[in-house]
């Protein structure tokens, strides 16, 4: 049996050659717990692996953090602590500024859309597979945490103007948006929210329908508006290069085709998950609010300077800022209309 752990130690099984006839076991280091969507996805990639490579290859899943948390998750995969894990971007700014392209705040609500987008520049930009490379790193596949919206009590967000003064909970660029528009913005984790709104210490909160019915945030909101603007979508696997490097062709064709085939099925599972939090929210009396295109427009256009700051991060990285954005905006047109001519692809029936 082999254990890709490190290059040394893919190296000297080499020698031995002990992977004639035996699986290859790769360690996927997951800092979350075995649990939620996400989760799930990771367990179908992991049984996928193992049927289509016929048990030649396997995923042994570390979850809860047991091999690094997810703010040491890429160093420890790019110095083999493990030979592929879960990256969350916004915690590398400056290594995975070429993934937190999937965080910026543009026109892109769509759950599948967003990662089809994601998936297809990580994979087939030329200078991020460079840049990643130079990491000891290899893109693998990617989920999203869908698209962004903002839940409050005794409050209620219908317009832009009703953001100001209201005590919100917000992360990344979506919460500096909100605290450009007048609203006082409190540091607060979402695990935390439940108790913020209960208490009155924040009247809103940033977060994601499928996470709201998970921790039951439905019980103490009023309203929830819809901003149909944009999500956080860098989250998603990557490999060390060595490991990647030492498996055969089919070996990594395998990790390529089931990685690519993760956005589908993930995309499937958090569709439906958003769907019923929103009908579970309705029954509970939450009020569901759409902004006007008017107000949506003016959240995308709040949201424009931090495309300029993340261009900026980009091209001092060596990477083409301005290039890749524009790629990745022309991805997301294309994958809207594939959306809206094909329909989603557990749909359709197609791949």
């Amino acid at each position: 049996m082999k254990f890709l752990k490190s290059a040394a130690l893919a190296a000297s099984l080499a020698v031995l050659g002990t992977a004639s006839a035996a699986e290859t076991v790769l360690i996927h280091g997951e800092a979350g717990p075995n649990r939620g969507a996400r989760a799930a996805s990771l367990q179908w990639f992991a049984d996928q692996v193992q049927e289509r490579s016929d048990g030649d290859l396997r995923i042994d899943i570390q979850w809860g953090g047991a091999l690094f948390k997810a703010n040491a998750s890429v160093p420890s995969i790019r110095d083999g602590v493990a030979d592929m894990g879960s990256v969350i971007a916004v915690y590398f700014p400056q290594e995975m500024v070429s993934y937190g392209i999937a965080d910026l705040p543009v026109r892109n609500p769509d759950s599948w859309v967003g990662m089809r987008a994601t998936d297809e520049l990580m994979r087939n930009s030329d200078t991020i597979r460079a840049a990643l490379a130079d990491m000891n790193l290899v893109y693998i596949g990617t989920w999203t945490t869908s698209q962004v919206n903002i839940g409050c009590k005794n409050a209620a967000i219908r317009s832009v103007g009703d953001v100001e003064g209201l005590k919100v909970r917000g992360v990344g660029a979506y919460g500096k948006v909100f605290g450009d528009m007048g609203a006082n913005m409190v540091r607060m984790s979402i695990y935390d929210a439940y108790q913020g709104l209960d208490t009155g210490l924040i009247d809103c909160s940033q977060g994601y329908s499928y996470a709201v019915a998970a921790l039951k945030q439905a019980e103490v909101m009023d309203t929830y508006t819809l901003l149909n603007w944009g999500q956080v979508g860098g989250v998603g696997m990557f490999m060390n290069k060595t490991a990647f490097d030492s498996l055969t062709r089919e070996q990594q064709a395998v990790l390529e085709e089931t990685g690519r085939d993760m956005v589908d099925q993930f995309g499937q599972a958090i569709t439906i998950a958003n769907e019923k939090a929103i009908a579970s929210m309705q029954e509970q009396g939450v009020e569901i609010i759409e902004l006007p295109e008017e107000d949506r427009a003016a959240f995308i256009e709040r949201g424009a300077p931090f495309l300029g700051e993340w261009v900026k991060s980009a091209n001092a990285s060596g990477l083409p800022g301005q290039a890749l954005l524009d790629e990745y905006r022309v991805l997301i047109e294309k994958y809207t209309a594939i959306s809206k001519t094909d329909g989603y692809p557990w749909k359709s029936g197609s791949n």
